[in-house]
């Protein structure tokens, strides 16, 4: 067991690490530069220093033992540390250092993305030397993610309020409802009604869409997705109906795979928000960069995709 954590101790977890992100001690050779040997050698080097094994590996192929398992997260947490304590101490005496972790839904609008681009400008112009880390999740992943402290800001669609999380809307985008070229409905796109599209099979989002249900929910759905990406490709095997971002499915449309079924009542509009902790659980560098995306997007400027 570590009596005391030296140089050796935190290049040989870094290699552990690696393994594990690589999925192995063959496949981490790629990401290490060394040969299987070494790498194994390092890995049992640490092991031993530790008192216990990490992981299996041989023929039965790479596995985490229940104790390599917990030691992944601590480690990644000392290292953070490390890395953290190196940027303060190479630049103090600025006003802000330190790290940020955003976490971000994919496939936002390029209004929306110059937008938080812009944002990002002006805090860069501040005096700091922060480190950016910006991730793409799921609307709940990024919520859970946002709970446990593995963010400080979430950017994307949340469908209810948890007290103690803030929200501020920074933009919205409308949704319509698409068939496929290979629908039945596709001949009559753009003049179906919501009565007579309810009748055929729907792919729907896996989490609640209260906006949706004033423009219509589906009764039959027969397919469940949690990102536009899945949506779209049900959409297209033309087998389903399903909403999507109007700048989303614009390349469709303009190659002819996919009609919007009736923009002018089968959309809904969305609202999404910069989620943050409360304010007595934000850090000064959190706070500055909530200023510049509230400056980058001023109320009455929402962005709206048409």
């Amino acid at each position: 067991m570590f009596s005391q954590l030296t140089d050796l101790d935190l290049r040989l977890i870094r290699v552990f690490l690696a393994i594990v992100d690589a999925g192995g001690v063959s496949p981490a050779q790629a990401t290490l530069n060394v040969g299987q040997s070494t790498i194994s050698t390092q890995l049992a080097t640490l092991e031993t220093r530790l008192g216990y094994r990490l992981c299996e590996r041989g023929r039965g192929g790479f596995s985490l033992t229940a104790r390599g398992e917990q030691f992944i997260e601590a480690a990644r947490g000392l290292l953070s540390a490390v890395d953290t304590f190196g940027m303060q101490a190479r630049n103090v005496g600025r006003k802000l250092v330190g790290t940020l972790d955003i976490g971000m839904i994919g496939h936002t609008p390029v209004s929306a993305s110059a937008r938080i681009s812009e944002a990002i400008g002006r805090f860069r112009a501040r005096d700091q030397s922060v480190r950016f880390s910006i991730l793409v999740r799921s609307p709940g992943e990024l919520e859970e993610l946002l709970l446990n402290g593995r963010i400080q800001i979430g950017i994307g669609y949340f469908w209810h309020r948890v007290p103690s999380l803030e929200y501020t809307e920074v933009f919205a985008e409308d949704q319509f409802a698409y068939c496929a070229k290979g629908h039945p409905l596709f001949a009559r796109a753009g003049d179906v009604s919501a009565e007579e599209a309810a009748q055929h099979e729907w792919a729907w989002r896996s989490y609640p869409l209260p906006e949706a249900e004033s423009s219509t929910t589906p009764q039959n759905v027969t397919a469940v997705a949690d990102n536009m990406e899945a949506v779209a490709m049900l959409v297209l095997s033309g087998h389903h109906l399903g909403y999507l971002p109007g700048h989303f499915a614009s390349p469709f449309v303009e190659q002819g795979l996919l009609a919007a079924l009736n923009p002018a009542r089968m959309r809904y509009r969305v609202a999404f928000h910069m989620v943050a902790r409360a304010r007595q659980h934000r850090t000064d560098i959190v706070e500055a960069f909530i200023d510049d995306m509230k400056a980058a997007h001023p109320p009455q400027g929402l962005d709206v995709d048409e």
